[in-house]
């Protein structure tokens, strides 16, 4: 794949992109409680930093050695064992998977919006099902704000504009983030992944429907099996009426046969450069077409910016509604891209058509 155009929407200035200058200047002293300072809660909070509105974060987190660590971040942070006394207007939740639902329920219940970036389809579930307490307490729970899902479902529905009909939506991805990320990838592999179509979800073994998938330089191909990942359930809930949708994840042999035993070696703190694509088919002025938006960079670098600008819009009070959903149901897409270029995290298009 060669590079294409950068997102960005059509004569606008800066000042118009993304999160309203006008709209964060009234949301004054937000204290945002970010639970996990690893290498995605701590991209986040570099970025939450310069987030109109943010006055204060609090950051959460249990390994004594990285709160330490957090002490770099400045004057604005601070450190403390217990957020639910403090109070926060928004928690990020940016540490293991695993009861990003139930942590959720108590935040929103304290009258807190809650930012998710987990990508364990459990975690995705107990979110999803707090619907009716954040409509009653009018609170906003974002879902899957990571790289993917999180940007993949951003350019999905950015996509979706381009056609008269989207019939097919598939979304892959290489890289993991921090070593939470890369025991998740290794736990994705271990069970069963879906794939919709023409109106059935088929339930695949992990590891199965190999696909040689092309990502942006200098990543190359890749080849990429099903997982068992949130990705297709939330593009659901935008494209219902898509006849396919799918989700692919890059591995290795090794990854594949190793799935069903523990870890054999201590993850990385941080791994290299990842991507993700999102090829959309459908048709526009009744001729097929076929769209891809691909985005090469650190995972964790690009999940802590669409983190933060997923709290940015709680805070600035530009999420589209109350409730919960994915990233792609709570954010207008081409603002939300626009910002997310102008913070360095990047995407190209390419175009083809269908025979």
């Amino acid at each position: 794949m060669v590079a294409g155009e950068n997102l960005r929407a059509p004569n606008s200035s800066d000042d118009e992109c993304g999160i309203s200058p006008s709209v964060a200047e009234a949301a004054e002293n937000v204290r945002v409680a970010v639970i996990g300072v690893g290498a995605v809660g701590g991209r986040a909070v570099r970025q939450l930093l310069s987030v109109s509105g943010v006055s204060e974060v609090l950051l959460v987190d249990p390994r004594d050695d990285l709160a330490q660590s957090a002490k770099m971040f400045g004057e604005s942070t601070r450190i403390v064992s217990d957020w639910v006394d403090e109070r926060p207007d928004v928690v990020l939740l940016a540490h293991a998977s695993g009861d990003h639902g139930v942590i959720a329920e108590r935040a929103v219940a304290l009258g807190a919006h809650v930012v998710s970036v987990s990508d364990a389809p459990r975690d995705v579930e107990g979110l999803l099902a707090l619907q009716g307490l954040a409509e009653q307490k009018g609170r906003s729970v974002i879902v899957g704000a990571g790289f993917g899902p999180g940007l993949t479902d951003v350019l999905a529905a950015h996509g979706s504009e381009l056609f008269d009909r989207v019939d097919e939506v598939h979304v892959a991805k290489i890289g993991t983030g921090g070593p939470e990320c890369a025991r998740q990838h290794h736990r994705a592999l271990q069970g069963w992944g879906d794939d919709y179509r023409d109106g059935t979800w088929i339930h695949s073994k992990s590891g199965s429907g190999r696909e040689l998938c092309w990502f942006p330089d200098p990543i190359g191909a890749a080849d990429c099996y099903r997982a068992d990942l949130p990705d297709a359930r939330l593009l659901h809930r935008v494209f219902p009426t898509a006849v396919r949708l799918s989700t692919r994840m890059a591995a290795t042999r090794r990854d594949r046969l190793t799935s069903p035993l523990p870890m054999l070696r201590k993850p990385h703190a941080e791994a290299g450069p990842g991507a993700v694509r999102v090829e959309l088919r459908g048709r526009s002025n009744n001729i097929s077409e076929v769209i891809t938006f691909g985005v090469m960079d650190r995972p964790s670098v690009a999940a802590g910016a669409v983190a933060a600008l997923a709290v940015g819009a709680c805070i600035s009070g530009s999420v589209v509604r109350v409730g919960t959903g994915g990233m792609a149901e709570m954010v207008r897409p081409l603002e939300f891209l626009a910002e997310l270029a102008r913070r360095g995290v990047k995407a190209a298009r390419f175009e083809g058509a269908a025979n």
